[in-house]
């Protein structure tokens, strides 16, 4: 089994998910008492956030390149960044890895494709839904991605980070998601990609009328595959 490298604490919430759901799979497909070779590194994200909001996503990539050389150093054998907005940089965190990145929109697109899926809709945090790096990786694939409108956008953002990456889940904020999705699906949606590592704490596929392609259990799944050696990692757009 290869190490997986889990680079996470961005939220921390949702990289308790991660590691939950990588050895759950593993015990899942190896039984007894077998669990998920891991390693984990998980930043301060109150710095990774001031990054964002300050747009400085050079010192962001940079810090975390740091973080993902620490993993290889303690043995990781590839790294799962576990968060979708930061694979914005994920061009800068591989520089000088001598570890493959198992990268989130391949794993998503992979499964999107999978299901005959060609149209998506996308929620996520504003950066992601709003600037080209996830949803150009995913048109790379073949896929058409659909973002809600402004006020949309606006309203799932928020939910994000006052609630969710705080531990905060509100019924009345899962059923103003639920609206977003709607509307997304009466756009032309033929499936929902929740794209944000802590969507799945608020919505589940019950809360959609179309298929709906968590990237938190995507990702993880992909990771355990390849670590059991069941899978090659998930091609890049070519």
């Amino acid at each position: 089994m290869k190490v997986i490298g889990l680079l996470g604490g961005m939220s921390w919430e949702s990289s308790i998910e991660y590691y939950r759901l990588v050895n759950e799979r593993v015990k899942d497909l190896l039984g007894g008492f077998h669990s998920a070779h891991t390693v984990l590194y998980s930043v301060d994200f109150a710095a990774i956030e001031r990054m964002q909001a300050e747009g400085r996503w050079d010192d962001a990539g940079t810090e975390l390149n740091r973080a993902a050389r620490a993993l290889e150093a303690a043995g990781a054998d590839f790294v799962v960044l576990c968060t979708n907005t930061m694979h914005k940089v994920a061009d800068r965190l591989e520089a000088g890895l001598g570890i493959p990145l198992l990268h989130l929109g391949d794993a998503t697109a992979a499964a999107i494709k999978a299901a005959g899926i060609r149209r998506v809709g996308l929620l996520g945090t504003g950066f992601t839904m709003a600037q080209p790096f996830y949803r150009d990786r995913l048109a790379a694939h073949g896929l058409e991605v659909l973002v809600p409108g402004d006020e949309d956008r606006d309203l799932v953002h928020r939910v994000i980070y006052d609630e969710l990456v705080l531990g905060v889940v509100k019924p009345e904020s899962r059923e103003a998601y639920r609206g977003v999705i709607a509307r997304l699906a009466d756009a032309g949606a033929e499936g929902v990609i929740y794209g944000c590592t802590e969507i799945e704490l608020l919505v589940g596929p019950q809360d959609s009328p179309v298929p709906t392609f968590p990237t938190t259990s995507l990702h993880a799944g992909a990771a355990v595959d390849y670590a059991l050696g069941t899978t090659s990692l998930p091609l890049p757009p070519t």
